[in-house]
């Protein structure tokens, strides 16, 4: 027997699809309590390749019960800086601490965490099919280097990411509009010039990243990754509209080359309103679990984890694994974040109705607690009547934010 065919033997409380930093977090916490785990991954290196812009807010730390590591942390943000398309700056600090992390090191940080706690782990295995007993769904079928197998669990977790199989071969559409992807693309850069690395920079407009935003992360004094989000159908590339920027600002990039080039979908539009069903859970970006301004899911992601290893345990304990019983892991995740991420939606649908000039004028309406209130999703009917003030953006918001 093998390193892998060992890992395949034997029935599982649950396998989870997917190391990423949902299916870890969720991996770490099953095992914790006592479920007999195992979570496979189709690639050879946890981590890797990255798609990620690799911000993380202390607060999704803590909510993912982890603490500050230096080993993955590797630069401290006090803020933001947003630049509106002519240039003009607003600068917001913020009371929870921000970082710029190493994401390959996080990966594998909390993929051992969750090996320690008694998770096992088959990497450079792909599961290309589940197997259904009953309408239920009660396994996997996996090929890994050393040939086929199949393997039962209680519980499947679905875990594996935007172009996620598992929960489509389970009979779950998660199926994302193509207006409702967006398209990512990323440098790593040395030799950059930045007035301050203490903060993030956010740039927008129309013409700079149509319905999203170039950003500098800081990864050091003169180091960081420099990326792109916008609307997956436009004529033009992702890269096209980075590599535009990057040649209109010499005074930050004249000196600057790239040693990473990191890219991927976004999904951006409304979370999974069922991310579940019989023998079946779906966490992160396979459930459409990311904010639709920022793109950003980790957060999100690692949340729903949590939420969904401690249904995990109690459906073993209770033995239930039915819709019925899961759809309370559905009720939880909308209560503490979905419902919010619905309002940022809105929040969006409103920005990309504007033209350059309408944010210009926007930006008076905005103090740097405002803009992070409205940004996430909060307050809406106060900024419905604030808005009223100007015909456009009272148009717009009436149609968008209700």
């Amino acid at each position: 027997m093998g390193y892998f065919s060992n890992l395949t033997k034997g029935q599982y409380d649950i396998i989870i699809v997917g190391a990423g930093p949902g299916g870890s977090i969720a991996a770490r916490d099953c095992a914790k309590s006592g479920l007999k785990t195992l979570v496979i991954d189709k690639r050879q290196e946890v981590g890797s390749p990255v798609r990620c812009g690799e911000g993380l807010g202390e607060v999704w730390i803590k909510k993912a019960s982890l603490e500050y590591d230096p080993t993955w942390c590797i630069w401290k943000s006090a803020g933001a800086m947003v630049y509106s398309p002519k240039g003009r700056k607003m600068e917001i600090i913020t009371k929870n601490k921000g970082y710029v992390i190493e994401r390959k090191m996080f990966e594998k940080k909390l993929a051992a965490d969750a090996i320690r706690q008694g998770a096992r782990y088959l990497i450079k295995s792909r599961v290309y099919d589940v197997i259904k007993k009953d309408g239920f769904v009660v396994g996997v079928k996996v090929e890994t280097p050393e040939g086929k197998f199949d393997i039962h669990a209680k519980i499947i977790m679905a875990a594996d990411g935007v172009d996620s199989m598992t929960a489509k071969r389970a009979g779950v559409n998660t199926v994302n509009a193509i207006t409702e992807v967006d398209s990512g693309y990323e440098y790593e850069m040395s030799g950059l010039k930045m007035d301050r690395p203490d903060l993030i920079h956010l740039f927008v407009g129309t013409k700079i990243a149509p319905r999203g935003y170039i950003w500098i992360f800081p990864k050091g004094r003169d180091i960081g990754n420099v990326g792109i989000g916008i609307a997956g159908h436009d004529e033009k590339t992702a890269k096209e509209y980075l590599d535009m920027f990057i040649e209109s600002h010499p005074e930050i990039f004249k000196e600057a080359t790239g040693y990473e080039v990191k890219g991927g979908c976004i999904p951006v539009g409304v979370p999974l309103e069922k991310p579940y069903a019989n023998g079946l859970l779906i966490v992160g970006d396979a459930a459409h679990m990311v904010n639709p301004i920022h793109g950003g899911g980790m957060g999100a992601s690692m949340e729903a984890a949590v939420i969904a290893a401690k249904i995990a345990r109690e459906a073993v304990d209770k033995n239930d694994f039915s819709e019925k019983f899961f759809k309370r892991y559905a009720d939880l995740w909308f209560e503490q974040r979905g419902n919010q991420l619905k309002d940022v939606l809105k929040v969006r649908r409103f920005f990309e109705k504007l033209s350059d000039g309408d944010l210009e004028i926007l930006a008076d309406f905005f103090t740097p607690e405002t803009l992070l209130e409205f940004s996430d999703g909060k307050k809406l009917s106060v900024f419905l009547k604030l808005f009223a003030k100007h015909p456009k953006l009272a148009m717009t918001a009436a149609t968008t934010l209700r």
